[in-house]
């Protein structure tokens, strides 16, 4: 299925979540109108942020959500719900921009459908503070790692194509489990790996859609209920931000794009350290 047929499906799953948008703020009235906007801003900086440096959606919205009183796991089931629509957008724009590697994508997506399946049952029934912590370590030198060689301002070496498979099912895996982490996991791999972070980006942003789309429906079939109005503001949010951000991606230089990787991964992996150290003080 080419470019322009992709275009096609997003148009018309936009029309939908705006009619179904358009349905429900005549049934819910002004202040549901303003929780809708909240909720579609959110989606839109989370978007902007993910599509154009490949990661932190599910981070930054999660953290919203969280601060809002949202129970953790109907936050992170709403969360993916609304990826399944912003991740086809971001996916499709990267690849009509020319930044997507077919091999890179290829190697991610059977894996990471599987690890995703994997890590949303597991996640139902067993205790993950500790692989957490780990994989927030494993970033953590990621990060480092990919600052160091921005440094050096050029990507030394070949990239490496061997183990993506295994990088795509751990990164499907610890996504569901955590909540999120397909895009600092398996796109800071690679980038550390000597990729171009466009073609990086734009591949495991395409892989992420099909990934989501597993994710969500075990995700339903585990707490069923979504909070839709916030499904429905995050992806209105993200399908208008997905072609911008996948264009500041085309644009941004690629000595300028992977120390802003490795930066904001840094930031994160040490705000997930420091809240599972809290969390373990307090239990």
């Amino acid at each position: 299925m080419g470019g322009k047929h992709f275009t096609i499906i997003v148009a018309v799953v936009l029309v939908l979540l705006l009619s179904l948008a358009l349905k429900m703020l005549t049934l819910g009235g002004v202040s549901y109108a303003w929780s809708l906007l909240i909720f579609a801003l959110v989606g839109f900086v989370a978007q902007m942020i993910d599509g154009a440096i490949g990661m932190a959606y599910a981070v930054f919205s999660n953290s919203f959500l969280l601060s809002m009183d949202i129970p953790p796991a109907l936050s992170s089931a709403s969360i993916h719900t609304a990826e399944v629509f912003t991740t086809l957008a971001s996916g499709v724009s990267h690849l009509k921009l020319g930044n997507v590697n077919k091999k890179i994508f290829q190697k991610l997506l059977i894996p990471g459908v599987i690890g995703g399946c994997l890590g949303a049952y597991f996640l139902s029934s067993a205790p993950v503070n500790f692989m957490k912590t780990a994989v927030n370590i494993y970033l953590l030198i990621i990060s480092l790692v990919m600052i160091a060689k921005a440094a050096r301002l050029t990507l030394s070496g070949k990239p490496s194509f061997r183990g993506i498979s295994l990088l795509g099912g751990l990164g499907g895996f610890m996504d569901a489990v955590g909540g999120g982490g397909w895009g600092p996991i398996v796109t800071s791999t690679l980038i550390a790996r000597n990729h171009n972070p466009k073609l990086a980006i734009g591949s495991v942003n395409l892989a992420e859609f099909f990934v989501t789309i597993v994710e969500s429906i075990t995700f339903f079939m585990a707490l069923g209920v979504v909070h839709w109005e916030i499904v429905l503001g995050l992806a209105l949010g993200g399908l208008v931000a997905a072609p911008l951000a996948a264009y500041v991606c085309k644009k941004l230089p690629t000595r300028l794009l992977m120390p802003l990787v490795g930066i904001l991964l840094t930031l994160l992996t040490l705000r997930n350290i420091g809240i599972l150290r809290l969390r373990s003080y307090i239990l």
